[in-house]
């Protein structure tokens, strides 16, 4: 890493980080990379350690670093009860809480969450992993079943007298809140503006009544980084609330961010769209199926511009990992293990070909799944072994041809293919394929 990422000047689907080179970001993320959970209390400790060895085994550089704001919640009143730590502010009361803890102090950071913070950065940051740190996260509340009652900002919980208003809080309704939060934000950036390697997410899926707040909090951290020795991207995710309050792609797109994570509205999900470039893409199963994804789903998305990131139960890596959300530790999502190395097959390519002269140009395969810098490298990606049709005009003399495995990732060698016009050219191998054309 040779300094914070930015979007590129001559491609801005991606970030890089001096101007030249494209970075593609891809990586599995999961629920308690940051704080410890479960169903016990206190919850079992997370091997991050382990699970950075996971990402380097399957070739991930990014995560998202995971924020859960209640201590104790359930989703559903006949499961058992789910547990975190550590949280931002510290448990001194006087009084309890709901919980049967010590209330939260508002006014004093728990420095040990912060400093966990830094430590896990730094950790991912010496073997080239980005990291988004998650400042808010906004699901939970909503949705569960009992969620908000044991939040910080429930004024049962806290010795200030502060009443986040459940959904408010997510709102710039209430003054003393803000301000509170803003000096949360504050201290975040403060423990890790010197790493190289940090994104911001505003909130993960509090619903769209929280547009303003979330473009608020973009223009905070930029305004507030300006001093700073270093200045990192913003992104916005999608606000997931259901039927009644889920927002629009359309307000991720016009907001400040650097980065989004869109909804499957407009096929991002099935077909995803051409990535036209006024937004880096982070496509993230997490938003479009919450749970699921397949290998396909990923090598879509990577030949249409985007970035591509997996919500993984890390089944391989610990069984404590799934247990808060009641899972059996023998169950994974269905296909995980093929998406995670398909996923690390697509930054080998990203790194190999000079991403940042390619573009998405469905129009040149008939696949409609095209990455390339025409006459020069072709990444297409073929969901059947059905012949490809390849529009070679532009090309001039000869180039090379190969065929590599969606998953496996092996290549065979299938000699080269003159330009100047369409060319036909059958995969030998069964099932889909990415067929590789390049000087």
């Amino acid at each position: 890493m040779k300094r914070t990422l930015y979007p590129h000047p001559r491609n801005p689907r991606y970030f890089t980080d001096d101007g030249k080179r494209a970075i593609y970001l891809t990586g599995s993320h999961t629920w308690c990379n940051l704080q410890d959970m479960g169903v016990s209390d206190p919850p079992p400790e997370f091997d991050f350690q382990a699970y950075l060895d996971f990402l380097q085994k399957h070739g991930h550089n990014f995560i998202r670093l995971w924020r859960w704001e209640t201590p104790k919640w359930r989703y559903s009143l006949d499961k058992p009860f789910s547990f975190s730590k550590p949280h931002p502010w510290r448990r001194v009361g006087p009084g309890l809480a709901a919980d049967g803890k010590p209330k939260f102090d508002l006014a004093r950071f728990d420095e040990s969450y912060f400093e966990r913070l830094r430590t896990r950065v730094g950790m991912a940051a010496e073997i080239g992993i980005y990291v988004s740190i998650m400042l808010f996260e906004g699901h939970c509340v909503q949705f569960a079943a009992q969620g908000w009652e044991f939040h910080p900002f429930n004024p049962e919980n806290n010795v200030n007298g502060i009443d986040g208003g459940r959904l408010d809080y997510y709102t710039l309704k209430r003054r003393e809140v803000l301000a509170l939060q803003e000096t949360y934000v504050r201290k975040v950036i403060d423990t890790v503006n010197e790493f190289d390697n940090v994104l911001y997410e505003v909130c993960n899926e509090a619903g769209r009544y929280s547009t303003e707040w979330q473009y608020y909090f973009i223009r905070f951290i930029k305004s507030y980084e300006k001093e700073k020795a270093k200045q990192h991207p913003v992104g916005m995710t999608f606000q997931y609330g259901g039927k009644e309050y889920s927002g629009s792609n359309a307000d991720l797109f016009n907001s400040p961010a650097d980065w989004i994570s869109p909804n499957p509205e407009g096929g991002y999900r099935d077909d995803p769209p051409v990535n036209d470039g006024s937004k880096v893409v982070l496509n993230d199963t997490d938003h479009l199926w919450g749970e699921g994804g397949n290998p396909q789903w990923v090598w879509k998305s990577f030949t249409r511009g985007h970035n591509v990131l997996f919500m993984d139960r890390i089944v391989a890596l610990t069984h404590r990992t799934i247990t808060w959300a009641g899972l059996s530790p023998a169950e994974d999502i269905p296909y995980a293990e093929e998406i995670r190395m398909a996923m690390g097959n697509t930054i080998k390519l990203a790194t190999r070909f000079n991403i940042a002269d390619m573009t998405p140009l469905p129009e040149l395969a008939s696949t409609g799944y095209c990455l390339a810098n025409p006459g020069e490298a072709y990444i297409i990606y073929s969901p059947s072994n059905a012949e490809i049709k390849v529009d070679l005009r532009t090309a001039y003399g000869r180039l090379k041809v190969e065929w590599m495995h969606p998953v496996l990732g092996n290549s065979i060698q299938a000699g080269t293919v003159d330009g100047g016009e369409w060319c036909t050219l059958k995969p030998p191998l069964e099932g889909d394929s990415v067929l590789l054309l390049y000087k």
